[in-house]
């Protein structure tokens, strides 16, 4: 086989083998999901369902969380002042790993009525994976803090994660990253194998992840290696 044609094939092979690599693992899924909140508040019980939606964007060595309330929830008998009102929140971690996400944003920009449903500005934090695999986010304890009271709301109908990641815990091997819409996945660079002329593209398809990151490079490396001396 001519040094063109070898090369050709072996470009072939790289694309075929990344195309499976990107479609096998997806490293974001998420959905918005309606949370039945149960609010203890200065003037007794209230409740309020309003869709949430977490997104979580890749940053450094860990991801920033985005929590975002559709509907308004509470509300109080009193006309809350512009910055009067402060909200924060838990998102609770499932799958690979455990624990919460704190997630806080600014006070309301705006005076809010009374007797209206108090609309939470987007809260956000940042989350670094302890453990490597598929980790959800659901809404956790929401907190509002307003002219002095403390008002805290909690979901009461068990509601599934708005958000599932795919991620590599600091020291693991490989490196995710991605949002709801999606992101990229890959292993780290690796030598390829000296084989053989003939060997050649058994050993890039069996290396498909590594030389589709190494793109470029790895093809005319693999080029000036089998030219004629």
């Amino acid at each position: 086989m001519s040094n063109r044609k070898r090369t050709a094939a072996l470009v072939t092979v790289a694309a075929l083998a990344g195309s499976v690599v990107w479609t096998a693992a997806p490293v974001a899924t998420a959905q918005v999901v309606d949370v039945n909140y149960a609010c203890k508040t200065p003037i007794g019980d209230k409740s309020a369902v309003s869709p949430i939606d977490i997104k979580g964007v890749k940053s450094g060595s860990g991801y920033r969380i985005t929590m975002s309330w559709q509907k308004g929830v509470s509300s109080s008998p009193v006309e809350l002042g512009k910055g009067s009102m402060n909200p924060s929140a838990t998102i609770t971690l499932g799958g690979a790993d455990s624990g919460t996400v704190a997630v806080t944003g600014p006070a309301n920009q705006a005076a809010i009525p009374e007797n209206t449903p108090i609309k939470i500005n987007d809260l956000s934090g940042t989350y670094t994976p302890r453990k490597s695999g598929k980790v959800t986010f659901t809404a956790g304890t929401l907190t509002i803090k307003a002219l002095g009271t403390t008002t805290t709301c909690t979901p009461a109908n068990s509601p599934g994660p708005s958000l599932t990641l795919d991620v590599t815990a600091a020291g693991g091997t490989g490196g995710t990253g991605g949002s709801a819409s999606g992101g990229s996945d890959g292993s780290g660079g690796a030598a390829l194998p000296r084989t053989g002329p003939e060997d050649s593209a058994v050993a890039l398809g069996t290396l498909g992840g590594t030389v589709l990151l190494l793109g470029a490079a790895g093809t005319l490396w693999l080029t000036r290696r089998n030219q004629p001396r």
